[in-house]
């Protein structure tokens, strides 16, 4: 099953769950669908999202509202994006990874649906997979955790490397526990690492392995690139 398939059939069905509850008072029920990107980047998903929810039964603009707030890659805009969408008092909302905490932070009672590239346990959004407690629910695509398999691959590509350059982008807030992983992989493979971070993350020039938070050179191989976020993550 494709990715954007195993999003549309999850993220939508889960996202249907508080819609179902809260029809049976309301003849439109309302989602807030807050992101850290804009419609552009995040096209591709957003109809995997009307399709899980067509796929429930909800049709925007027939049986349900769709209030988007995007934050246009200004990360520190998403607290008060998301106390927008609560003050809306909507049914559900939809978040991706950066969106996940801010919306957590703004209702303890709204059901949160999370699509994130990293340990929602770790990232404090839920207390254990067995028992996550609290309002948010979702789908963890497991991007984060395969840090240390990227180094690996790098090693495999470029056997001669002793050290590599990971560039980070400093507003993930995924970058502090990335970096961890990143030193303790790299100690243990006998590599050396040059940490980088910039605000900048479009380049045409050649990158490896590339997650939403970091990118890794082999440095010697290519010129390190100019970065600016394109922030096409989840």
């Amino acid at each position: 099953m494709r990715r954007r398939d195993f999003i549309k059939e999850i993220v939508g069905s889960a996202t249907a769950w508080p819609l179902a509850a809260n029809a049976q008072q309301s003849a439109m029920p309302v989602i807030g669908f807050l992101n850290s990107a804009s419609p552009e980047v995040f096209a591709d998903r957003l109809r995997a999202f009307h399709q899980g929810l067509k796929d429930t039964g909800f049709v925007e603009g027939e049986n349900v509202t769709v209030v988007y707030r995007w934050a246009e890659n200004q990360f520190d805009r998403l607290p008060e994006l998301a106390a927008d969408l609560v003050r809306r008092r909507v049914a559900v909302i939809a978040v991706n990874t950066p969106a996940a905490l801010p919306a957590k932070g703004a209702t303890t009672s709204i059901p949160i649906v999370f699509l994130i590239s990293e340990d929602p346990v770790r990232t404090g959004l839920i207390a254990s997979l067995a028992h996550p407690g609290g309002n948010l629910t979702g789908v963890n695509l497991v991007s984060g955790e395969l840090t240390a398999k990227r180094l690996e691959l790098l090693r495999e590509l470029v056997p001669t490397i002793v050290r590599v350059a990971v560039i980070v982008s400093p507003i993930s807030f995924t970058a502090e526990t990335t970096l961890k992983d990143i030193e303790l992989t790299a100690r243990a493979m006998g590599l050396q690492t040059n940490i980088l971070t910039s605000q900048v993350l479009q380049t045409d020039a050649p990158t490896h392995f590339s997650s939403p938070a970091t990118h890794f050179l082999p440095t010697g191989e290519c010129n390190l690139p100019t970065w600016r976020p394109a922030m096409d993550s989840p």
